[in-house]
């Protein structure tokens, strides 16, 4: 071995390439500090411990890889945890943005459309579509949109649903439902709308009704025409037949009335909305824990007391009059129509086709989905006293002598014993019938009504002044 003193940086290099241990046991040898067999052993000892400090620092570096690799798992995990967070909580955001996007669009929607007006009816309410040059030919506003409806009724879309909706059980009604009795027996169901309903069935009367041709045979609700209009053509005839329509508003239905309104041109959309608006069905009033419910019975129909109802039944009666006006041109005989009274008059050889007018008239009542009551057919010969609407015809328009006599007796005990225990028809209210009645008369016979008039307006006159003394 050298004795030359090495430098630092020599050394420093020396015991990174053999080891502290291998470098002092090397010193130690050329200084002569160690001698004898141990020598070999402290060798073979030195090499074994640096093995094993070679392995431990394999060791070492492995288990700061595991931990680095369980840090980097764990980091991994809390990443993806996070992410998921995020994820959730945008997809919650975006799930809460869309719902409050579609709910706006929902009350834009319902704003400005119906989509649903209950069961059995809503199917035509996408369709929007109208004849546009049918309209504009008839004269009628160009409302094919729920949304042009409410506009041109001066509400609301949400409104025009409420009034619209078809309800089988509701808490509320549209109607205050009364019973009369007929004058001929029995009862009729009316119909009397609330106010808001009552204006919308007031619009498309005047604003689509009454703006179509009704057929010249039709004397009932129109404007100068009446019972006498009605009457008049039948006077001085030979025979008088008379038929009655059963249940002529009941057996309109909605389905009808809708048809109606699309034969005008309007969408199935409109049709639906008109028609929801002007039937009703009957309902039973039931009380459920204090509520008062109100229960549809049966289909809509036309409401007898809507102000629409009665321009409606003429519109879909123009085919029915229509056919029997023809036939009785061709077998000579004359055909009227108030509401549901059908009358037909004859004089000379064409008395023989009676039996035909009985039979057809029936098969085209039929046909055109209404029904005769034959209780109330009757043929009245010259022989007799021939009446049409309450009116004789026989020779001249007047009024049944039995029935002024009656009424002239009524006038009278009233200005002699006063109002009480008296009445005239089926009114509560004994003024207004019997004024009502007087007016009739003046219609008729000017002569006589001027007459019951005066005898009236002394007889208000009388009793405002007793009520005031």
């Amino acid at each position: 071995m050298s004795d030359q003193r090495r430098s630092r940086e020599e050394l420093s290099k020396l015991i990174r390439e053999v080891g502290k241990e291998e470098f002092i046991l090397e010193e130690m040898l050329r200084y002569g500090f160690w001698k004898g067999e141990s020598l070999r052993e402290l060798d073979a000892e030195i090499h074994r411990q640096e093995e094993i400090r070679r392995e431990l620092e394999t060791l070492r570096q492995q288990s700061l890889q595991l931990q680095d690799e369980q840090l980097l798992r764990q980091q991994s995990l809390k990443k993806r945890l996070e992410e998921s967070r995020r994820k959730r909580q945008e997809t919650k955001e975006r799930r809460e943005r869309e719902r409050q996007e579609r709910a706006e669009a929902w009350k834009q929607k319902k704003e400005k459309e119906i989509v649903y007006l209950g069961e059995a009816v809503s199917a035509d309410l996408n369709n929007t579509q109208g004849n546009q040059e049918k309209l504009n030919s008839l004269g009628l506003p160009v409302c094919n949109t729920a949304e042009e409806i409410a506009t041109a009724m001066g509400v609301t879309v949400g409104k025009l649903r409420f009034l619209a909706f078809n309800r089988n059980t509701s808490t509320v009604s549209h109607y205050i439902r009364f019973k009369m009795p007929k004058k001929t027996g029995g009862e009729r169901i009316i119909f009397a709308p609330m106010p808001n309903l009552k204006q919308a069935q007031h619009w498309i009367l005047e604003n689509i009704l009454q703006k179509l041709e009704i057929h010249d045979a039709a004397h009932g609700f129109r404007r100068e025409r009446s019972i006498v209009t009605n009457a008049t053509p039948h006077v001085g005839a030979e025979v008088i037949i008379n038929f009655d329509l059963k249940d002529f508003f009941p057996s309109i239905s909605y389905k009808r009335v809708k048809g109606l309104f699309r034969s005008f041109g309007y969408s199935g959309a409109a049709a639906t909305i008109f028609a929801l608006l002007c039937t009703a069905a009957e309902v039973e009033e039931l009380e459920l824990d204090g509520q008062n419910y109100y229960v549809a019975v049966g289909e809509r129909h036309l409401p007898q007391g809507s102000p629409a109802s009665p321009a409606i039944s003429n519109l879909l009666c123009r085919r029915l009059d229509s056919r029997l006006t023809a036939m009785a041109e061709k077998l000579e005989f004359i055909y009227t129509r108030y509401a549901d009274d059908l009358t037909f008059s004859v004089s000379g050889e064409s008395r023989r086709y009676i039996c035909n007018i009985l039979r057809r008239t029936e098969s085209i009542v039929i046909h055109e989905g209404f029904t005769i009551n034959q209780e109330k057919t009757r043929i009245l010969r010259k022989s007799s006293q021939q009446e049409v609407t309450g009116l004789v015809v026989n020779n001249k328009l007047s009024i049944s002598k039995k029935t002024l006599n009656r009424f002239r007796a009524t006038l009278y005990q009233i200005e002699t014993e006063g109002l009480e225990g008296k009445h005239w028809g089926n009114s509560s209210n004994l003024i207004a019938a019997i004024t009502g009645f007087a007016n009739f008369v003046a219609m008729v016979n000017p002569e006589k009504g001027a007459e019951f008039l005066e005898r009236i307006k002394r007889i208000k006159k009388k009793f405002r002044r007793n009520n005031i003394e």
